[in-house]
């Protein structure tokens, strides 16, 4: 608004006090130009090796696609799209609580022998980092090693451990906000950061079903199309989930 407002001032003492503008919506690309921003949108189907993250910039927040495909190889690990050190690390986090739980996915337990992995996480000219990614690194690859498509409507944010737990984040408000921005239907959010979602606008809390999670396995239950063997609803790890319409945490 200020730079439009500046552009006119401008005009105005070129021209005169008489000059006046009407400022459309249609105007403003040829006042500031094309937009230097450009959403982040769904996939349009369920896949295999794709989930969908969470992520906080300087605009607000922003959906953060990670990729994951396999290639027979010798037990690499490639990590691409600008990732810093640690981000570097959970993705290595992911990966070794994956290896210690390969049976239990359905996965040959020595599966790194034979196979390289590599992820990615698109626009690479924009460098990513932070813990936040943990839990949607580990979904990818157990989604790409058990040929398990994940959910497109579901996006997620979380610190991995290598036991599975789930720690708490930042920038929730702003990633909740991208989430339903983009179409999200489903999220995925770590339990200890309940507290954070009176942020929230409720209009915005009314439309999302939310689930606060501990640990990976409560995760994958949802994250993926089908479930795998191992993790088949049991009474020793509910899922804590936001009901939308009364407002309160069911277990």
């Amino acid at each position: 608004i200020n730079a439009i407002c500046r552009k006119v001032a401008r005009k105005v003492v070129g021209v005169g006090k008489q000059y006046s503008e009407e400022i459309t919506a249609g105007r403003v690309t040829e006042h500031l130009g094309i937009p230097r921003y450009r959403p982040s949108m769904l996939e349009e189907h369920n896949q295999i090796g794709i989930a969908t993250g969470l992520a906080w910039t300087e605009a607000g927040g922003e959906l953060l696609f990670t990729e994951s495909t396999m290639m027979p190889g010798k037990g690499r690990l490639t990590l691409t799209g600008q990732l810093g050190d640690v981000m570097q690390e959970s993705a290595k986090a992911a990966m070794s609580y994956v290896r210690s739980r390969a049976e239990q996915f359905g996965i040959k337990k020595d599966f790194h022998h034979h196979t390289d992995i590599h992820v990615h996480v698109p626009e690479g000219a924009i460098p990513k980092d932070g813990p936040s990614a943990g839990i949607t690194l580990a979904t990818a690859l157990v989604s790409n090693l058990a040929s398990v498509p994940t959910r497109r409507d579901v996006a997620m944010t979380g610190e991995i451990t290598l036991r599975g737990k789930v720690l708490p984040i930042g920038g929730l408000k702003e990633k909740v906000l991208a989430a339903h921005r983009a179409g999200v239907t489903t999220i995925i959010l770590p339990k200890d950061n309940e507290k954070d979602l009176a942020d929230i606008p409720k209009a915005v809390l009314d439309v999302l079903e939310l689930h606060l999670v501990e640990s990976m396995d409560e995760v994958l239950k949802i994250a993926l199309v089908s479930p795998l063997t191992a993790l088949l609803p049991s009474q020793d790890q509910p899922d804590s989930q936001i009901s939308n319409s009364d407002d309160q945490v069911t277990h």
